[in-house]
């Protein structure tokens, strides 16, 4: 007996054309996870935009935490767990057939954008605002750190490895957060 869904012509069931793991499909897959790499990617720039001249500037002199990481470790995490979240995020994209991945998805660009404020408003702020920019920032950083959970929260029942994914981004974020809160206090 032949199943009625499927077509006499290619073997495939209706419907599943674009179902993750088929040939046809390979080609979008890596197109977008190279889309999801490239969106992260372009936030981490725009971070950039905003710590040119101030990591050297303000920030070298400015008193931090004792625990405050040297400031060559910041690129190199930063671009794995901006590695790391991509590639979550598109995991949860390959789902969109069986699962409806926009509330997960929606989340998860809501914490980009809050990830690509935070920058420009920490270090590109301070000269004009002073200790006040900080203190915003923190603001920012702390929406982002409930923002990155509720990502993780919404990533869990799609796709629970993308959840456990994006732990090191949110410790770090958590980790950032205390970083920020100090040079808000002590430079105030």
């Amino acid at each position: 007996m032949t199943d009625p869904k499927r077509s006499t012509t290619t073997g495939r069931v209706a419907g599943n054309e674009d179902a993750p793991g088929r040939p046809e499909s390979l080609g979008r897959d890596v197109l977008m996870l190279i889309a999801f790499i490239a969106i992260s990617f372009a936030v981490a720039a725009v971070g950039s935009l905003g710590t040119a001249g101030n990591v050297d500037g303000w920030y070298a002199s400015a008193e931090k935490a004792p625990w405050n990481p040297p400031n060559f470790l910041f690129g190199p995490v930063w671009t794995v767990l901006y590695l790391l979240m991509s590639v979550a995020a598109w995991l949860v994209w390959r789902r969109r057939h069986s699962v409806d991945v926009r509330p997960a998805l929606t989340a998860y660009v809501v914490q980009l954008v809050l990830n690509s404020i935070w920058t420009p408003v920490f270090f590109g702020l301070y000269p004009a605002m002073g200790p006040a920019a900080l203190w915003i920032a923190l603001a920012i950083i702390v929406l982002l750190d409930i923002a990155v959970l509720v990502t993780m929260l919404r990533f869990w029942p799609v796709r629970k490895a993308s959840a456990v994914m994006l732990i090191p981004y949110w410790a770090w974020v958590l980790f950032a957060t205390t970083l920020n809160a100090a040079l808000a206090v002590l430079n105030s």
